[in-house]
């Protein structure tokens, strides 16, 4: 392709991605000149194409930008070979067809007002497909599927949205200078950014203020989304993560004026935390997770709260289950075995709530609305204390999963949405060769990439052999992956599922004041 062609296929490329804008309402008429201008300035091209536009039906932009982000590296305008350099002209081309901040907020208030919450997500959620900020096409890349347990379904994804860094990119990323703005990926200055190799563009990123509690936060949506409207509550300020009775108004107030939305909150504390704990924020989405499908082991009582049900949910991660109508007296219970939880020790258990003056103790909260039984509230009990023998954590996954899942188990994962590394899709199927028999095991070999899972395997020919065939073994490993990921939950309970731990978990709730119903 010369570059004379180059160029003129970059023109009709702007004069499509215009098309696009105006039949997703992106952009009017007297904008498509604005945008017009502003994408031949960034792809110097001296005048816009002549040629007729295709008349075309896509949902997204992803492949046309995928397409324009080819022919501009191709024309030296960044350097093609680093993928997040790709990632940030891409963002970069899009934001000549954005809203401004403010217009998006006024639209945000204004349908809320005449349609309600469900209008408003909607429309929000909409624009940040069609605008590519929430980028569906990687997503969909993902692996997923479900694995039947003792606690019912989990949901398995093999995370593939993000690009592995290869030697180049990480040797870039460690000559670059130390950079402290944004402060955070959370922090509301994230709006417009440029971005930087180590640093996602955010010309495309819009958010929503919403007062929670008597304190500002933004609501934006998840560019990677784990499930769907998955949406993050930023605070304000960047302050670190809290779990009290402020936290839980908070978390009560956003589903109050979005009761369409379950909302949680990444536990406090390290280990049993989210990846940031720098920045208070909550989670949530329009999605029922496994967690509030599974049902109540032992129903409890407390004459206190009359009008709150309680239980002990058939979970792997300890969990106590509220139900009322009323919010206040949801939060009155919740914030009773919070407080009763943050000093609570039992050594025939491992439970130490502090060392010294180190706290332990924590609470993953999460919570919907139900029209008929009104708020539902799950508090996964969550306890960060390390051992010589468990330097991860007693209550983490042990490391004999860690081939499967090593990295923390947050507020998705105990839900009972498995995200795991990219690493297992390439690694099952070798091991798949390996139980159909078309490979032999070299997994105890030296340099072998399947040495992590070198035990997981010889269990595996002991219990399946290596004559399956090609969709068992597949079928197996899907399975088998998802059974170690319900072991690495149980991990993560405080209260095992053994006699003992139920005993255990009984006797906590019981110093609550919580009898068996």
């Amino acid at each position: 392709m010369t570059a004379e062609q180059r160029d003129a296929a970059l023109a009709l490329d702007v004069e499509r991605l215009l098309r696009f804008g105006r039949k997703h309402k992106l952009i009017k008429e007297l904008d498509a000149i604005v945008a017009r201008n502003t994408l031949l300035d960034l792809l110097g091209l001296a005048q816009p194409s002549e040629e007729n536009v295709p008349k075309e039906d896509f949902d997204t932009p992803a492949a046309l930008l995928d397409e324009m982000v080819e022919l501009a590296a191709a024309k030296g305008l960044f350097d093609g070979s680093v993928p997040q350099y790709r990632i940030n002209f891409e963002t970069r081309m899009m934001d000549a067809l954005m809203p401004r901040e403010s217009e998006v907020c006024r639209k945000f208030r204004k349908l809320y007002a005449k349609g309600g919450p469900k209008a408003a997500t909607d429309w929000f959620y909409d624009l940040c497909v069609v605008s590519n900020y929430i980028r569906t096409a990687q997503i969909a890349k993902n692996i997923q599927w479900n694995t039947a347990t003792p606690y019912g379904e989990l949901e398995i994804t093999i995370n593939l949205t993000k690009p592995e860094k290869d030697p180049k990119v990480i040797a870039m990323e460690r000559l670059q200078p130390a950079a402290s703005y944004p402060k955070c990926m959370l922090c509301k200055e994230n709006i417009g950014y440029a971005g930087r190799i180590n640093f996602p563009a955010r010309q495309t990123h819009r958010i929503v203020p919403m007062n929670l509690a008597g304190e500002t936060f933004y609501l934006q949506y998840s560019p990677y989304a784990y499930f769907h409207e998955h949406c993050i509550m930023l605070n304000d300020s960047h302050k670190p993560m809290e779990m009290d009775r402020h936290t839980l108004a908070e978390i009560f107030d956003f589903v109050a004026q979005f009761p369409h939305y379950t909302c949680g909150s990444n536990a406090d504390l390290p280990i049993v935390g989210g990846s940031i704990l720098s920045h208070s924020h909550f989670q949530g989405g329009r999605y029922v997770f496994p967690m509030q499908k599974a049902h109540i082991a032992v129903p409890l009582r407390n004459a206190r709260y009359t009008g709150v049900k309680a239980g002990i949910v058939n979970w792997p991660v300890s969990t106590v289950r509220l139900v009322g109508r009323s919010s206040q007296e949801v939060q009155n219970a919740a914030d009773d075995i919070l407080r009763t939880w943050r000093d609570y020790s039992d050594t025939s258990v491992d439970i130490i709530a502090h060392t010294g003056d180190t706290p332990h103790n924590t609470v993953t909260p999460i919570l919907h609305y139900d029209e008929n039984d009104g708020y539902i509230l799950d508090l996964a009990l969550r306890n960060n204390r390390t051992t010589e023998q468990y330097p991860d954590g007693i209550f983490h996954p042990h490391k004999e999963y860690h081939n499967i899942k090593k990295e923390n188990i947050g507020l998705i994962e105990v839900m009972g949405l498995a995200i795991l590394p990219a690493r297992l899709k390439d690694q099952s199927a070798a091991i798949a060769d390996i139980l159909t028999g078309s490979a032999p095991n070299t997994s105890r070999e030296a340099g072998s990439p399947l040495a992590v899972h070198a035990d997981w395997i010889d269990g595996l020919i002991k219990k399946y052999g290596t004559g399956l065939k090609r969709e068992k073994a597949e079928a197996v490993l899907r399975d088998e992956i998802g059974i170690v990921f319900s072991h690495v939950l149980e991990n993560a309970g405080v209260f095992k599922q053994d006699a003992a731990g139920q005993a255990a978990f009984l006797k906590f709730m019981e110093s609550v004041g919580y009898r068996k119903a």
